[in-house]
């Protein structure tokens, strides 16, 4: 038999199974379709269904407390930040050099102008006044002698007139040598304290050492900065207030001196300096100083406790307390149940927060001006206005809440630290 014949019944055969493998593929792929469209369907369902309870879940009201903003009469005063300076002060220094030969002052004292501190050697330009002395003893001799000669015709004018000039050179050589020696006795420019010495005796002192601070008490000086808004209200006179902490509770007064004539143009501010009365020496110069001052009048302000200030990368704002709108017709269910939590607690279930009314809604604000537990509002409120002053951290726009005032904060215009 050729073998390259073919059997008919087996290539029938052939093609039936070929036929049913197909089959079984298709089947298999249809089931495991099947399969995961069920679980991908039964997935979605599940996370549509989770979102709608969560889009539909009523929102649990927080508790806070309120306040409402309020329409004062702030005086016109403003706060800076100062430093005290002396009216006169400077380190006390050697005009020329010399070794130290006599100190006169204890550190700390107080010392009227004119006393003297400390002393120098002097003896070379002693020694050097004598013989300049000599010499302009024997000049004003010639000068005198020649005067009489010029007279009678003796001697031309021309040698009396060098007489006289050698007279009038040697005189001045005097004087300046006396200076010379008054550079040598070291002392106060003007009253005031001296601060810690810094000579010794025999210490050989060059040109320009210090030897002290010298500070002038009283009265002193106060320099702060404004901003340039205020300028126009800023005149000499105008009262202020000191506080220091070195005597808390404290104040001292004074008065405007002068401003400076020109603002800074990297701050916008401008220098002011006030002056003070200091008998008692309690401010010193360098010390920290913190400025009231009033500029003689009120302004109208719209005011908020400070805690009602929320604060954020993208503004302030307030949440200002409202009535809930009424249920629309037509609204959702879940929403119905929303605005009447006691339908939707059932029998024995466990009961929630008591039912509200009311809401906040979140408004932006501009701030101005700060003082103790209030500060000013200058455009977003007006006076009447309910805000929320505490728990702002758990409100958001359209927030139900729960007013509780039982333990709403004590907020003052110009507070003070409790004592005890």
């Amino acid at each position: 038999m050729d073998m390259k014949t073919r059997d008919p019944s087996t290539g029938i055969e052939g093609e039936r199974r070929k036929g049913s493998l197909a089959v079984r593929m298709i089947v298999m792929l249809a089931l495991t379709l099947l399969v995961f469209g069920g679980i991908f369907f039964m997935k979605y369902m599940g996370a549509k269904g989770m979102n709608a309870y969560f889009d539909n879940m009523p929102v649990p009201a927080a508790t806070i407390t309120t306040g409402q903003a309020q329409a004062m009469k702030w005086e016109m005063k403003l706060d800076a930040p100062g430093s005290f300076v002396a009216v006169n002060g400077t380190n006390v220094t050697t005009e020329a050099a010399g070794i130290v030969r006599s100190i006169h002052f204890e550190s700390g004292s107080y010392v009227p102008a004119g006393t003297v501190l400390a002393t120098l050697d002097a003896s070379t330009e002693q020694a050097e006044m004598q013989r300049l002395e000599a010499q302009a003893e024997l000049a004003r001799l010639n000068r005198d002698r020649r005067e009489k000669l010029v007279g009678s015709g003796t001697i031309s004018k021309a040698d009396y007139d060098s007489a006289v000039a050698e007279a009038a050179a040697t005189e001045g050589a005097v004087a300046t040598q006396r200076a010379r020696i008054a550079q040598k006795t070291l002392r106060a420019p003007f009253a005031g304290m001296l601060g810690i010495r810094q000579i010794n005796l025999g210490q050989y002192l060059a040109p320009g050492t210090a030897i002290v601070t010298l500070q002038s008490m009283d009265p002193v000086d106060l320099d702060f900065s404004l901003p340039e808004s205020v300028m126009s209200a800023m005149r000499p006179g105008l009262d202020v207030e000191v506080s220091v902490d070195a005597y808390p509770g404290a104040s001292f007064r004074g008065a405007v001196l002068a401003t400076e004539s020109r603002v800074d143009p990297a701050t916008r501010n401008f220098r002011v300096r006030a002056r003070l009365p200091n008998p008692q020496r309690k401010l010193r110069p360098g010390m920290f100083g913190r400025v009231i001052l009033d500029l003689k009048g009120s302004i109208d302000v719209v005011a908020v406790p400070r805690t009602a200030i929320n604060y954020s990368s993208y503004g302030t704002s307030v949440f200002l307390l409202q009535k809930k709108a009424a249920p629309a017709a037509g609204m959702p269910a879940a929403a119905a149940k929303e605005a009447k939590p006691e339908e939707k607690a059932g029998k024995g279930a466990p009961q929630g927060p008591p039912p509200t009314d009311l809401e906040v809604v979140q408004r932006f604000v501009k701030l101005g001006e700060a003082r103790g537990d209030f500060v000013a509002i200058t455009e977003g409120l007006k006076p009447g206005d309910e805000i929320a002053t505490s728990g702002l951290l758990k409100l958001r726009n359209g927030q139900p809440v729960i007013v509780n005032n039982s333990v709403r904060p004590d907020v003052q215009l110009a507070p003070k630290p409790a004592e005890g």
